[in-house]
């Protein structure tokens, strides 16, 4: 049994394909609606993406796994009004209608998802200021060079397990294990990371049949964690959250650190793996960059825009009977935050191929008050984390043709299998242990860690400056990334780019 799903006359997309037909395969569901899950959904999301927009518009009706209706809504000011509108959009799960007639079981695949927590992303009004304070006021202890000095520091660690093979998957020995480790520090459990960790952090938010289990397998460590920060407290994001004057109890403290550990790594694994992808195989990066034309945090930015991390969030719930993109929304419906189309919508953006540098209205971390808080750790991990591996590797070249890469997807997003890279084989570094990563209550605007200025490529067979320091924003580079070594960015990039690649990212290091 669904719940009855309402949309405009006419929209359906005819009767329910007879068993064997050849539309199953297509993701056809009852009612000729398109299942947002499966293999088409999964193999090319774009291309669904530009078959809901021509069928429906700005809000489409789609199909849950179970085939649960839903709402897709794909238009960019439709997503900004439906994030920034609460009271007619709420984030509390339990007015779902599927939920309350028994459509949904509690093991639903997407349960790790939906299922209500005591945490701010289920609430709204004042609870959602209560408990969303305590997140973003524990945040802003978090100094942000540290962080970039634990990324430095963890990035090379992990480029010394690979370094002498000649050859690595970025995705599964960088990308996927990078930001684990690093949130790992940040809350206070470094000792909890491990492969499992990683595997878990990924499996509970795909709909498997794993995924209820994954989630039980975080929240226990983080569970006993917080339990350990009430009798020791400690300088970590963890023992911030126990002591806030907020008051939160033990299970709201162990549900944000997972909300805050699961949607940072989540959304850093796939963000750093998307663009080493562009680094690699994209013509208009692997120019800009050699060039010194495009600083690393500028790639992130415009990947962001082409390839956010996370393509939909589920989900928003109607509070009452409403209208959205021309279509009629019953109270109780179910809505899913269209990120990736959104970015593409043409009428924000005619053309996909344009620079988007200095425009950082997508919607990657959603909008409204549930935008994600956290933004920032992500862009520092994939920031620093992609340019050390680049300092360490400048010779990175792409393993296997860009037509045998593949993906996999799910309701939220999509990530790369692998990005197979070859390069010559170099000696480990030395690391080193880093430091604490809290600061007492550091101004907030030391979160922006992208980089304002910009950089043209310096004047070919000059020598690089020395001696500069930092500013008070970017860090040195550490001794172990200092760009002294001799070697060559990617192939593709061209024959001098080596020179202009390694004094840009030096003048951007040393704030010159």
């Amino acid at each position: 049994m669904t719940t009855p799903f309402h949309y405009e006359p006419g929209a359906a997309q005819g009767p329910v394909p007879p068993p064997g037909c050849p539309a199953h395969g297509l993701g056809i569901g009852p009612g000729g609606l398109r299942r947002f899950y499966g293999p088409e959904a999964e193999r090319d999301p774009h291309g669904l993406y530009d078959k809901l927009r021509a069928e429906h518009g700005t809000v489409a009706p789609v199909l849950l796994h179970g085939d649960v209706p839903a709402w897709l809504v794909l238009g960019h000011s439709e997503n900004l009004h439906m994030t920034r509108t609460p009271s007619q959009f709420s984030r509390d799960s339990r007015r779902w209608r599927a939920l309350q007639d028994g459509s949904v079981a509690p093991d639903h695949p997407l349960a790790p998802i939906f299922t209500w927590q005591p945490m701010c992303v289920f609430a709204d009004g004042a609870t959602h200021e209560r408990l969303r304070g305590a997140v973003t006021d524990s945040m802003s202890r978090i100094d942000t060079r540290g962080v970039r000095r634990h990324v430095n520091r963890y990035s090379n660690r992990l480029v010394n397990e690979f370094c002498q093979q000649g050859r690595v998957d970025l995705v599964s020995q960088f990308a996927e294990r990078l930001p684990m480790m690093v949130m790992c520090a940040i809350i206070g459990m470094p000792e909890e990371y491990n492969d499992r960790m990683v595997q878990a952090a990924r499996d509970m938010t795909r709909g498997t049949a794993t995924a209820v289990a994954s989630n039980a397998y975080v929240l226990d460590a983080l569970t006993r964690l917080v339990q350990r920060r009430r009798r020791e407290p400690a300088d970590d994001f963890a023992t911030w959250l126990v002591e806030h004057p907020a008051g939160l109890n033990d299970q709201e403290v162990s549900e944000h650190l997972r909300l805050i550990l699961i949607a940072s790594y989540e959304a850093t694994a796939n963000l750093i793996a998307n663009v080493l992808r562009m680094v690699l195989t994209d013509p208009r990066f692997r120019a800009r960059l050699s060039g010194g034309h495009m600083t690393v945090p500028e790639a992130v930015e415009q990947t962001l825009w082409d390839e956010p991390p996370f393509t939909a969030v589920f989900g928003r719930w109607a509070v009452g009977d409403t209208e959205l993109g021309g279509k009629q929304i019953k109270a109780g419906d179910a809505l899913i935050v269209g990120i990736a189309p959104a970015n593409t919508d043409p009428v924000v953006r005619p053309d996909l191929t344009a620079d988007m540098a200095g425009n950082r209205a997508h919607l990657a971390f959603s909008g409204g008050p549930h935008e994600c808080p956290g933004q920032d750790i992500g862009r520092a991990i994939a920031d620093v984390g992609v340019d050390a591996l680049l300092m360490r590797l400048p010779d990175l070249e792409l393993a296997v043709e860009e037509s045998e890469l593949s993906w996999v997807g799910n309701i939220m997003g999509r990530h790369l299998v692998e990005l197979p890279a070859d390069f010559a084989t170099r000696a480990p570094q030395d690391d080193k242990e880093p430091p604490s990563m809290g600061r007492p209550n550091p101004p907030r605007e030391d979160w922006e860690v992208q980089s304002t200025v910009r950089h043209t490529a310096p004047t070919p067979g000059r020598a690089p400056a020395t001696g500069a320091t930092a500013t008070a924003v970017e860090e040195p580079v550490d001794a172990a990334f200092a760009p002294a070594a001799v070697g060559r960015i990617p192939q593709q990039r061209g024959e001098s780019a080596p020179t202009r690649l390694w004094r840009a990212v030096s003048r951007w290091w040393s704030g010159g």
